[in-house]
């Protein structure tokens, strides 16, 4: 709780009753329906458990198990810049941190305004944008570069990330052997693997297949990231309606399910490895056949998930700063503004996919500035209320007495830098603004984000790592 002069704002849901209820359903699905694990070393850990396996592949697990892979998990993950053991997302609590998402096919482009396929040269131009952006803690790819084709395009995304910011990384990778390079990366940049393990500088990302299966890919990352000791989010996304139950608490259940039991494979391979839990549950507009991004029934997922990993003490992670509109207009302006003040009201550790388009198919540089934006406003509002004897002010008021005003008082002085004063919104009236050429807030946006693009350049890598990156890429993470 905040100390008694501070009134701060948040958003609760799910007592820890109803939590209760939500883990007791997906012990049940544990238990009596089970999981396929299609990992030959994860089976094998689980064969020395009490877990039952039984058609090949069919783990059933029993609540013990379950309650002992929760007590090892630690509750807090620490994200470092590149190269130091400055924490730049500490993961824990409520603190909220936001970064950009990833794999969009589409760029839409801030120059010309044009959608087209992602480039080399584009992700570099985004990853400038979240470096360039105080709001924006770390960093996800945002697109795919349609001229590497299918051959190791997450390595080339990791090493285009890691040389062009120093903020953390979320990655995404095809396979083991991708995260073995992008490993031998980073331990590269960071002075070896234990100082890596020290102050890490990225997360992966892994899904589970819904419903309810682990596959070997998937499994292998998992088991990977722990061996390693290295954080995960092993994250399902259950469709409601398509590969979920078409109700929220239905969807939540059978997630929930899915993550711990990765969870215990996740514990089994290396007690104590950083996991860090989230569940990406969406729902299918049954009329467009799209999974929905800007949905009430959405943005009640992600609180519901955020409360579920914060009664198992486990770091979280969501999402914000996104939308279904295939334009960077008032529909994506709305959007966003509900997701951003959600995640920071419900508390999520790691909130992704600022700046996402056409329901995650396209990224906008101008939508992470407008999300940056957001973010500032509503950080401010999350800072809520100072209810100390100064912010009373009753000396002040006692000064002033009735009839007088405050604008050359020392009280005034000492307090007006406080309120929260905006980047991109525009506070003049009409003739000022209509003076200035009229220029309506997506055109600032843009000459922003282009102008980040012209004159941004982050921190160089150090002399060297250059050639270790390259080398890697070539050769992979052996």
């Amino acid at each position: 709780m905040p100390p008694f002069s501070e009134a701060l704002p948040y958003l609760a849901m799910l007592s820890p009753e109803h939590c209760g209820t939500i883990h007791r359903a997906s012990l049940e699905i544990l238990r009596r329906t089970g999981v396929r694990v299609l990992h030959p070393e994860a089976l094998a850990l689980l064969r020395g458990t009490d877990a039952t396996i039984s058609d090949g592949d069919l783990v059933r697990f029993p609540a013990g198990l379950v309650e002992w892979a929760l007590a090892q998990a630690p509750s807090r993950v620490a994200l470092c810049r590149r190269g130091t053991a400055e924490v730049a997302a500490a993961l824990e609590g409520r603190r909220v941190h936001f970064g950009t998402g990833s794999d969009c096919p589409n760029y839409m482009d801030p120059r010309t305004g044009e959608r087209r396929p992602f480039t080399t040269a584009d992700v570099i131009d985004c990853v400038h944008v979240v470096d360039a952006t105080p709001e924006l803690d770390f960093c996800m790819s945002m697109g795919i570069p349609s001229e590497h084709g299918a051959v190791n395009a997450y390595r080339q995304q990791y090493a285009l990330m890691l040389t062009h910011t120093t903020k953390p990384q979320v990655v995404v990778c095809n396979d083991k052997a991708d995260l073995e390079a992008i490993v031998a990366m980073a331990s590269k940049a960071a002075g070896g693997i234990q100082q890596l393990r020290l102050n890490p500088t990225f997360v992966v990302y892994s899904e589970p297949s819904t419903p309810l299966r682990h596959s070997e890919t998937a499994a292998a990352k998992l088991l990977y990231m722990a061996e390693q000791q290295l954080p995960v989010v092993h994250s399902p996304a259950p469709m409601m309606g398509a590969t979920a139950p078409a109700t929220l608490a239905g969807g939540l259940a059978l997630g929930n399910a899915e993550v711990l039991s990765g969870l215990v494979i996740h514990q089994l391979k290396h007690r104590g490895a950083p996991f860090i839990y989230g569940s990406g549950l969406h729902h299918m507009d049954m009329r467009t056949m799209i999974s929905v991004y800007g949905a009430p029934e959405f943005q009640l997922a992600r609180v519901a998930v955020m409360e579920m990993g914060r009664y198992y003490g486990l770091p979280t992670w969501g999402y914000a700063g996104h939308s279904d509109s295939c334009a960077m207009d008032e529909q994506a302006a709305t959007d966003a503004t509900f997701s951003v003040l959600v995640a920071l009201l419900s508390g999520t550790n790691l909130a992704h996919d600022i700046g996402y388009l056409e329901a995650g198919m396209m990224s906008s540089p101008e939508m992470m500035l407008l999300c940056a934006e957001n973010i500032s406003m509503a950080r401010r509002f999350m800072n809520g209320i100072s209810l100390d004897a100064d912010s009373v002010a009753l000396e002040a008021i006692q000064q002033v007495g009735p009839g007088g005003n405050f604008l050359t008082s020392d009280h005034s002085l000492a307090h007006y830098r406080e309120f929260w004063q905006p980047a991109f919104f525009d506070r003049r009236r009409f003739a000022d603004w209509a003076a200035d050429g009229s220029r309506p807030l997506r055109d600032r946006l843009r000459e922003k984000a282009v102008a980040i693009i012209d004159g941004h350049r982050p921190p160089p890598i150090p002399d060297g790592l250059r050639d270790e990156i390259d080398y890697i890429l070539k050769n992979g993470g052996h």
